[in-house]
């Protein structure tokens, strides 16, 4: 799918004013978000689904919720659904704070409302969950238990019970996307120590690792340039670890 201006404008409040407002205030800045910005949206490895999946992550993930309406709007559209979206925002409630999803919440349920979303279109409070790999989340546990328990045992036991054990197996965002999320909100945050687990995690997953490395590309114009740079030798080491 070509995406262009118009395209990526569709059904924002502010179209009819954001071009003309960027020309007067950084005339460089339109001609960057005209000429290099949107042509990323076109670029392989990654869909607009994905694109959009990564880019309302990443403004959740940093709180900045000035651009979460447009997003929001253009996620719909590019496919992501409303359940899928609810689930975006009480996952990134875990990996981003309260706070942050609460705000997004509240940006969230004006464009329900606008595009008449019923409470059927969204997830339930207590879906039946996906199976639990036990073996693999025993083993995860163990190794938290090991290094932290005698740090924050609440942590320890909410990090089990109440991340891993049922808000990552809630069925109404498929654990690639999940995973994708939490990458993007780890990459936007700058919290490299946590990207190595996530990441493997995302490509164990299904996320290939020219989907991975187009992540990094996508987020760089809305995280900025030294976010990817400090996630870039993570990954280097992660892929380079799973090709031996």
């Amino acid at each position: 799918m070509e995406i262009t201006q118009s395209t990526r404008l569709v059904n924002d409040d502010r179209a009819e004013n954001l071009t003309s407002n960027m020309q007067t205030v950084s005339p460089a800045l339109e001609k960057y978000e005209r000429e290099v910005l949107l042509k990323q949206w076109s670029r392989p490895d990654l869909d607009t689904r994905d694109r959009s999946v990564i880019t309302v992550s990443a403004l959740i993930a940093r709180n900045q919720s000035a651009e979460l309406p447009i997003e929001f709007r253009f996620a719909l559209d590019n496919g992501v659904q409303p359940r899928e979206l609810s689930e975006i925002i009480t996952h990134l409630a875990f990996y981003s704070g309260w706070p942050n999803a609460m705000v997004a919440a509240q940006i969230a349920s004006v464009i329900f409302a606008s595009r008449k979303v019923t409470l059927e279109e969204l997830p339930l409070a207590s879906p039946e969950l996906l199976p639990l790999n036990k073996e693999a989340e025993d083993m995860r546990a163990a190794h938290v238990q090991q290094q932290f328990g005698a740090v924050a045992p609440g942590v320890v036991q909410n990090t089990t019970d109440v991340l891993f054990r049922d808000l990552w197996l809630r069925p109404d965002l498929k654990p690639r996307d999940r995973s994708l999320v939490t990458v993007t909100a780890l990459i936007a945050t700058g919290q490299v120590a946590q990207i190595p687990y996530h990441l493997n995690r995302a490509m164990d997953n299904g996320l290939t690792q020219p989907q991975a490395a187009e992540v990094l590309t996508h987020l760089a114009f809305y995280v900025g340039w030294p976010n990817i740079f400090s996630a870039m030798p993570v990954a280097k080491e992660v892929f380079e670890k799973r090709s031996t």
